[in-house]
C-alpha cells in the first residue's frame, strides 16, 4: 500500500511538473527566457545541482543555451558548447537522438572530463540527458548532473526525457521567432543603411554614412572601414568612427596582414570573439590608434563581383551572432556599390573640373553648340575676340561668329557624326566688323550624354600676313629675276658659241659651272611660280607623252657635278620597255632633279643613290632613295609643307627655303598622281611618286 501511495504520489508530481512547464513554455516566446525558465523547473524538481539546455539549428550548430549551477546561470561562448557537442555527452545524445544515462562519469566515455578551478569540486558524477525532438528534427540537447554516483536513475530519464519533448516544441517556436526577429532586425537595418548610404554622392560623407548604420545595427565601440589601393597592392584605411579611431586613418597594411588583411585576401567574413587568440590579429594596429580591440567582425566590401575593402565592427555591447554576418555581408554589398558610384561621381567631378580649368585658361576661344549650332558655352577669350558678351553669345549662332565651311562640316553637321575632328581656314564675324582670319578646329563631345560640337577658333592673321609676305617675296623674285635671268642665259649661250675647241680647259669647266648655276636658279624660279599658279587652283599646262627613262636621265645629268664632287654613286634601275608618261616635261623632270638633290644633299659622302620605275595599273611609280640620315615619322607628312624644313635635316647645315618638296607635291597632285615618303631615322628615305601612262 505504500509503494501504490508513493507512486501515486511520484506520478502527480510527475504531472504537476510538466504541467507547469508547459504553462512556463506557453508564457514567453523569447528563446532565453523559456530556455532558462524550463532549465530552472528541470533542475529543481528532478533534483539536479548543474543544469544546461543547448539549442541547435538546421545545420547542427549552437545558436542558444541556458547553463545553470549550484542556482546561479553561466554564460558560455558558442566555441565552448561546440566542444561540449563535439566530444560530451550532449554530442553522443545529438549524433544519436536518443537520451542516456551515466551512473558514473568517471566510467563512462561518452562524457567530457574538465578540469575545474576549485580542487575540492570534482565536478558531475552522474548526468541525465535527453534530445530536444520535433518530429525527428534535432532542435536541441538537455543534460542534467549531480555531484553523487548513481543518483539519476531510469525515472529520472523518463521525467528528462518528458520534459525535453515538451521543451522542443518551445525551443523550436522560440529558435523561430528569434531567427524572424533578427532577420527584421537585420533587413530593417539595410533598408536604412540603403536610405543613409544613397543619400549622397561625396565619397566622404559616404563612407561615414556606413560606418553610423554598422555602429548603430551593431552596438559597437568601433567600426573601421578600408579599401584596397591596386597600385601597392594594400590595404588603407580612409574611415572609422569611435574613441582613437582617428589614428587609424591613412593607414596601411599588407594584403593578408591581420584579419583586414586575411578577409581582403580571402573574401570571407569572419567573426572573432577573441582577438588574442587569434593568431591573425595584427596588434601593431591597436598600438598606434591606442585603442584596444578584444572581439571583432570584418566582412569584405563587394563591388561589381571584386573585393574593393573591408568593413570591421569592433568590440560589441553582446556578443557578436549570425545577425552581425548578415549585416556586415548586407552593408558590405550596398556600400560597394555605393562607393563605386561616389568613386565614379568623383572622376566626373575631377574631369569637369579639369575641363572648365583648360576650357577658361585656353588662349584659344572655345565655344560648345549643340547639333543645330547653338551656341550653348564660350570661354572668356571668345569674348575678347568677337567682341560680344557672354549674354549675347548665347543667343547667337555658330555662323554669326565665322563663315562656316559647309562643304567640310556638312549642310547640317553630318560630317561631324564620326568621333574624326575637322579642321578648315575661315574669317571671323566681329562685331566690330574687323577682318580676322581664324583656323577653325570643330569635333563632336559628349556632355551628360548629350552630343555636342566642341570648337576652337586659333587667330591666324599673322600667320596669313607672313603668307602675303612670302607670296608677294616669290612673286617679286620670279619676276625681276626673269629678265636678267634670261640675259644671263642668252650670254652664257653665246659665249658657249664662240668658245674656241682648243681654248683652256679651266675657262670651259668655270663657264660649265656658271650654266649649270643659272639653270638651277631657273629651275628654282620656275618651281616658285608654278607653286603659286597650282596653289591658286590653276591646272597642269601642255602635256606630252614622253619615255621616263629620258627624264631620268636628264635629271641625273643635271644633278652629276653634285654627286661627283661628294663622291656619290647613283644606281639607275629603270626597266626597258617601260609604257610612256603623259605630263608636263619640264615641271616632271624639275620634280626628278629636286629629289635627287634632296637624296645627295641629305646623303653621306661616297653614299649611295638610287632611281627606279615600275609600271602599276594604269600609273608609272617612280622612286628615289638614299643612304642618309632618314626622316622621323612625325614629320613624313610635314615635309611636304611650303617653306616647312624638319629639324633632321636643318641640323645637317644644309639651307634651303622649303619650297622644293611642296612645289614635287603640287606638281605630281596636278598630274593626278600621288607622293609619299618611306624614312626612319638612320636607315635612309624613298621617295615614291605616280604619274599617268599616256
Amino acid at each position: 500500500m505504500t509503494k501504490v501511495a508513493k507512486h501515486t504520489t511520484d506520478s502527480q508530481a510527475f504531472l504537476e511538473l510538466l504541467s507547469h512547464i508547459s504553462k512556463e513554455l506557453a508564457a514567453a516566446l523569447d528563446l532565453s527566457v523559456v530556455l532558462e525558465r524550463v532549465l530552472f523547473l528541470s533542475v529543481k524538481n528532478v533534483g539536479a545541482t548543474s543544469g544546461s539546455i543547448i539549442v541547435l539549428n538546421d545545420q547542427g550548430k549552437p545558436v542558444d543555451s541556458a547553463i545553470i549551477s549550484q542556482g546561479k546561470v553561466f554564460d558560455k561562448t558558442t566555441e565552448q558548447l561546440q566542444v561540449t557537442l563535439d566530444q560530451g555527452l550532449a554530442g553522443w545524445v545529438v549524433r544519436n537522438k536518443q537520451s542516456a544515462l551515466v551512473e558514473d562519469t568517471d566510467k563512462d566515455k561518452r562524457w567530457l572530463q574538465r578540469s575545474y578551478d576549485n580542487a575540492e569540486d570534482t565536478g558531475p558524477k552522474s548526468s541525465v540527458s535527453a534530445p530536444l525532438l520535433v518530429r525527428d528534427r534535432m532542435v536541441g540537447v538537455m543534460t542534467l548532473s549531480h555531484p553523487t554516483p548513481g543518483f539519476f536513475t531510469e525515472e529520472h530519464l523518463t521525467l528528462v526525457q518528458a520534459i525535453a519533448d515538451q521543451a522542443g516544441i518551445a525551443a523550436l517556436n522560440g529558435r523561430l521567432y528569434g531567427e524572424s526577429q533578427r532577420t527584421a532586425r537585420v533587413m530593417s537595418a539595410l533598408a536604412g543603411s540603403a536610405d543613409a548610404i544613397s543619400a549622397s554622392l561625396q565619397l566622404d560623407e559616404v563612407l561615414q554614412n556606413i560606418l553610423e548604420q554598422i555602429s548603430q545595427a551593431l552596438e559597437v565601440e568601433a567600426v573601421s572601414l578600408a579599401l584596397i589601393d591596386t597600385e601597392t597592392n594594400e590595404l588603407e584605411y580612409r574611415a572609422a568612427t569611435g574613441k582613437g579611431t582617428e589614428n587609424i586613418i591613412g593607414l596601411r597594411i599588407k594584403m593578408g596582414q591581420g584579419i583586414a588583411g586575411w578577409v581582403a585576401q580571402e573574401g570571407e567574413t569572419v567573426i572573432v570573439p577573441d582577438v588574442n587568440i587569434d593568431p591573425r590579429f595584427y596588434p601593431k594596429v591597436d598600438d598606434r590608434t591606442g585603442f584596444q580591440t578584444r572581439s571583432i567582425v570584418c566582412a569584405p566590401i563587394r563591388s561589381k563581383g571584386q573585393v574593393i575593402g573591408v568593413l570591421q565592427a569592433l568590440n560589441p555591447i553582446n556578443p557578436f551572432g549570425e545577425d552581425a554576418i548578415l549585416v556586415m555581408e548586407g552593408i558590405g554589398n550596398l556600400a560597394g556599390t555605393a562607393i563605386g558610384h561616389a568613386q565614379l561621381f568623383e572622376q566626373i567631378e575631377i574631369a569637369r573640373r579639369r575641363y572648365l580649368e583648360l576650357f577658361e585658361s585656353s588662349v584659344d576661344p572655345i565655344m560648345v553648340t549643340d547639333f543645330e549650332g547653338r551656341i550653348i558655352e564660350a570661354n572668356h577669350p571668345t569674348i575678347l575676340l568677337t567682341g560680344h558678351d557672354e549674354e549675347a553669345l548665347h543667343t547667337l549662332n555658330i555662323h554669326h561668329i565665322h563663315q562656316v565651311d559647309w562643304n567640310i562640316v556638312g549642310k547640317k553637321f553630318e560630317n561631324l557624326k564620326t568621333d574624326d575632328p575637322l579642321t578648315y581656314e575661315a574669317k571671323l564675324l566681329t562685331k566690330t566688323e574687323e577682318d580676322i582670319f581664324i583656323e577653325v578646329y570643330v569635333r563632336p563631345v559628349d556632355i551628360d550624354g548629350t552630343a555636342h560640337l566642341q570648337w576652337i577658333l586659333r587667330d591666324i592673321s599673322e600667320r596669313k600676313n607672313l603668307d602675303q609676305i612670302r607670296e608677294d617675296l616669290t612673286h617679286m623674285i620670279y619676276h625681276d629675276l626673269r629678265s636678267p635671268l634670261a640675259n644671263v642665259s642668252s650670254g652664257l649661250d653665246v659665249l658657249v658659241s664662240i668658245l674656241p675647241e682648243d681654248s683652256d680647259p679651266t675657262f670651259k669647266s668655270v663657264l660649265d659651272i656658271a650654266i649649270r648655276s643659272t639653270e638651277r636658279v631657273h629651275r628654282l624660279a620656275s618651281s616658285l611660280l608654278d607653286t603659286s599658279r597650282l596653289e591658286a587652283g590653276q591646272k597642269i599646262g601642255k602635256t606630252l607623252s614622253v619615255d621616263p627613262n629620258d627624264l631620268v636621265k636628264e635629271a641625273v645629268e643635271a644633278i652629276a657635278p653634285s654627286t661627283t664632287n661628294r663622291k656619290q654613286k647613283v644606281i639607275i634601275s629603270m626597266p626597258s620597255k617601260l609604257p610612256k608618261v603623259k605630263v608636263d616635261v619640264d615641271m616632271i623632270k624639275r620634280v626628278l632633279i629636286n629629289l635627287l638633290e634632296n637624296a645627295s644633299k641629305y646623303n653621306s659622302p661616297k653614299g649611295d643613290i638610287s632611281i627606279g620605275s615600275k609600271k602599276k595599273g594604269s600609273w608609272v611609280q617612280m622612286w628615289v632613295e638614299d643612304s642618309g640620315r632618314g626622316i622621323s615619322e612625325k614629320d613624313h607628312n610635314r615635309i611636304f609643307e611650303k617653306f616647312e624644313r624638319v629639324q633632321s635635316n636643318a641640323t645637317s647645315g644644309s639651307k634651303g627655303l622649303g619650297i622644293g618638296l611642296a612645289f614635287c607635291k603640287l606638281a605630281v597632285e596636278g598630274h593626278g598622281g600621288k607622293i609619299w615618303v618611306d624614312s626612319e631615322i638612320d636607315k635612309g628615305s624613298r621617295f615614291t611618286f605616280t604619274l599617268p601612262i599616256a
